[in-house]
């Protein structure tokens, strides 16, 4: 992780990563969580949200699923934001904080059901071992659902109108990130990594990861 990306999830950084979230872009995760489900059709077991940031995806997980919920971040202010946001949306049941690496996880060989991320491997270090570490921890039967989108393109034309305001740069920043030569470079990860089962569903809105073992 770059030093320019560490200040975007520490201290006021990871302030200001909330309050899009809860604004901006608040209208976006009880849509996302829906397309995990349908494309993953993994409901229930152990789920983790790779790069939480404040939580709110693995929030929209939990309200519509039985799945217990590992929010996982490798910041601590992020952490400490989402805990607090899952304590007051009443979830501590079945989400949990988690500070680990995205490149040496935590877990077990085959002890996850579901993996998901929203916007964190655009900041990873090194996506292929990465992805090694998705594939070792998930059960047989496991999926992940991992990458860049916005639910619709009609959400992401107006999460835009909004960003503008915000952040000038937001709009080109996010087109580089879901650009061509970008999943062309995820694709390769893949195959070096060394995945057998995948495959990358992409329309207007983004694009998702989806392994299978």
């Amino acid at each position: 992780m770059t030093e320019q990306s560490h200040d975007l999830f520490t201290g006021k950084g990871a302030g200001k990563m909330d309050a899009i979230a809860k604004g901006p872009f608040a209208s976006i995760y009880p849509v996302i969580a829906r397309q995990i489900l349908d494309a993953c059709g993994v409901a229930e077991g152990r789920c983790i949200d790779i790069g939480c940031g404040p939580g709110h995806l693995a929030m929209a997980l939990c309200a519509a699923s039985d799945l217990t919920i590992d929010a996982l971040d490798s910041s601590i202010d992020m952490l400490s934001i989402a805990e607090q946001n899952i304590r007051e949306a009443g979830f501590t049941d079945r989400v949990r904080t988690v500070c680990g690496d995205v490149h040496d996880l935590p877990y077990g060989d085959d002890s996850v059901d579901l993996i998901v991320s929203r916007g964190s491997l655009f900041f990873w270090d090194d996506r292929e071992r990465a992805f090694r570490e998705f594939y070792r921890v998930l059960r047989p039967g496991g999926r992940t659902f991992v990458g860049g989108g916005f639910g619709t393109a009609a959400l992401k034309a107006e999460i835009a109108e909004k960003m503008r305001e915000i952040d000038p740069e937001w709009e080109a920043k996010a087109a580089g990130r879901l650009a061509r030569k970008n999943t062309d470079a995820v694709r390769r990860d893949l195959e070096r990594a060394g995945i057998p089962v995948c495959e990358i569903l992409q329309d207007e809105a983004g694009f998702w990861i989806v392994m299978r073992k």
